[in-house]
């Protein structure tokens, strides 16, 4: 019971749509409606409006960092840490107020590594921050930073519960960007700032 009370917790707190929810707020088309049609700040950015983007990049990755710090708080064990963190994070990507039509992941993942460990999370920011000065490409910098993800884990950590949770999460976010892999194969991809139609 307390597992599904940590994961529940965690999965309703990476539900939270900040793309909506902050361009609503703002008047902004709602972030489903163009561009990649994705709930996360790389699409919101594609509306012109970088404030708009920040505010939803802040947000999704605060709502994981959020869930791990309370679990922690409330004296999770590295398991329940784990599980909190997998929650969180398939929240954003499934999330129960969008009927499951959720984001990528990529700054709720952000934020939920912080949390586990500042030096795994600067590690794998560091990797996608390269990546995307150096292509241009939001998804290939988090597929790249997905790969990386375990293996900082893995040095920081060292085998467990909570390199376990980070590999499920690289895995999952790859997996949700096999699309981008296919345009970036092809040469069809999306560069970072460029406006949607």
């Amino acid at each position: 019971m307390t597992a599904f009370l940590y994961a529940l917790g965690g999965y309703l707190a990476g539900s939270i749509p900040f793309a909506v929810i902050v361009s609503r707020a703002m008047a902004l088309p709602d972030p489903r409606t163009y561009g990649s049609k994705n709930i996360g700040a790389t699409n919101v950015l594609r509306s012109g409006n970088r404030v708009a983007a920040l505010a939803t990049l802040i947000g999704d990755a605060a709502k994981g960092w959020a869930a791990v710090l309370v679990a922690r708080a409330l004296g999770a064990t590295d398991e329940l840490l784990a599980i909190v963190a997998v929650a969180a994070f398939l929240g954003h990507v499934f999330p129960v107020w969008l009927r499951l039509r959720g984001g990528k992941g990529v700054a709720t993942a952000a934020g939920v590594l912080i949390a586990l460990d500042w030096r795994v999370g600067l590690a794998v920011i560091v990797v996608w921050l390269t990546m995307a000065v150096v292509s241009r490409y939001s998804s290939l910098a988090a597929i790249a930073a997905a790969l990386f993800a375990p293996v900082a884990a893995w040095f920081f950590l060292g085998a467990g519960p909570l390199l376990a949770a980070v590999a499920v999460m690289g895995a999952v976010l790859i997996a949700r960007h096999r699309q981008n892999i296919g345009k970036l194969l092809r040469g069809e991809e999306s560069r970072i700032g460029v406006s949607a139609p």
